[in-house]
């Protein structure tokens, strides 16, 4: 098969030339100033030279901005739709100042600190610790006897108490301080009852008498953590204070703890010592007559003093001993028909069972006189 001989002629006149590149314009030459001086700069805050600015003569048109031709490789423009409108800028929180530091630790400097809150935290820390400390010294008064109590501790002349155990405390006194103090304690359910407390309030806003004393669990929470000031504040805690205490504590325990720690004396606390230094007599073997004596001082019991040989003597120096006496007579003609009457019922009710004679002795059952007791006496002589 006969084949033609390639064309020894060039193909390059065939091809595209390409287009020449559009010419750059040059800026503008501007001498350099000599080496080692600044360049000068326009000034604007003085007036240009004259004759630096021809204006065009009369009449002359700007001609138009000629359009550059686009290379033909180029691809085409293309055309979008128009998009959508701005959303608008929502306003901006201006933020709080920044406070120059003060020098003091642990106060933030940076824009955004909550020093206050952080305190906030601290005191709220500082009051659940106090709380929890507060709630195991009430939980431990089910066994443990303090050595001593707010009234006892502000008592300048000091104080005489000797805790005894309430199974060897004659059931004639227990039975005299339930009637006289708080009758309903073995059937009540809590401290006090919720509206005797506001009829109280009641009467304490109103400057009313109070229509009610205070129970036996707001007594016992008054003796151990208060004082004697009748302020609406004072009453507010230690209600408070005694329905946790009445939380804690059964009745049985509630009542050792009033006939241990209650004031009979100027310098006495207690039905141990109470017994030895009027009556020279054990608590066990408290008759009802000198029970009733007793309880008879609860209300004001800074205005006694033991009479020679024993008993009660209201001659006492700041004259006020007809208050005690009044209280001690009150007691005489209320408490011992509800002995007669219920008996030693509301005793075993609270939780004491049995007789104090009944008990085995032991080293706590208060069988002879505190010797505090004895030298109090013998310092009076009134032996």
């Amino acid at each position: 098969m006969a084949s033609d001989p390639p064309d020894p002629r060039s193909t390059r006149w065939l091809r595209r030339r390409p287009p020449e590149p559009l010419p750059r314009p040059q800026p503008p030459y501007e001498p350099q100033p000599p080496y080692g001086e600044q360049p000068r700069r326009p000034r604007f805050d003085q007036p240009p030279p004259s004759g630096w600015y021809v204006p065009p003569p009369d009449g002359a048109v700007r001609p138009p901005a000629q359009e550059q031709p686009r290379a033909p490789w180029l691809p085409p423009e293309r055309q979008f739709p128009p998009g959508p409108p701005p959303r608008r800028a929502r306003p901006q929180r201006p933020l709080p100042p920044v406070r120059p530091d003060d020098g003091r630790r642990g106060r933030r400097d940076r824009v955004g600190g909550r020093p206050r809150r952080r305190l906030l935290r601290r005191v709220v820390r500082l009051l659940a610790a106090l709380a929890v400390v507060q709630a195991l010294v009430v939980l431990s008064l089910r066994w443990v006897d303090p050595p001593t109590t707010a009234f006892m501790a502000a008592n300048p002349g000091g104080s005489i108490q000797e805790s005894v155990p309430v199974e060897h405390v004659s059931r004639n006194f227990l039975a005299a301080v339930i009637a006289h103090e708080d009758a309903a304690l073995p059937y009540r359910s809590g401290a006090f009852e919720w509206g005797q407390l506001w009829s109280r309030a009641f009467a304490h806003v109103t400057g009313e008498d109070d229509p009610a004393g205070s129970t036996i669990p707001q007594q016992v929470t008054k003796n151990l953590f208060l004082n004697q000031e009748m302020s609406a504040w004072r009453k507010a805690v230690e209600a408070g204070l005694a329905v946790e205490l009445a939380a804690f504590v059964d009745d049985r325990r509630m009542l050792e703890l009033y006939v241990n720690y209650a004031q009979f004396g100027p310098t006495v606390y207690g039905v141990c010592a109470a017994g030895w230094y009027y009556f020279d007599s054990p608590p066990g073997e408290l008759s009802v007559g000198q029970a009733v004596q007793l309880v008879g001082l609860l209300p004001s019991p800074g205005h006694v003093r033991r009479a020679p040989g024993g008993g009660m003597d209201f001659q006492v120096e700041d004259g006020l001993g007809w208050l005690s006496r009044s209280h001690v007579l009150n007691a005489q003609a209320r408490v011992p028909p509800h002995i007669e009457r219920l008996g030693f019922q509301p005793v075993e009710d609270a939780g004491v069972e049995g007789l104090a004679s009944d008990q085995e002795p032991s080293d706590d059952d208060c069988s002879s006189p505190p010797e505090e007791i004895t030298e109090l006496i013998a310092a009076e002589g009134t032996g």
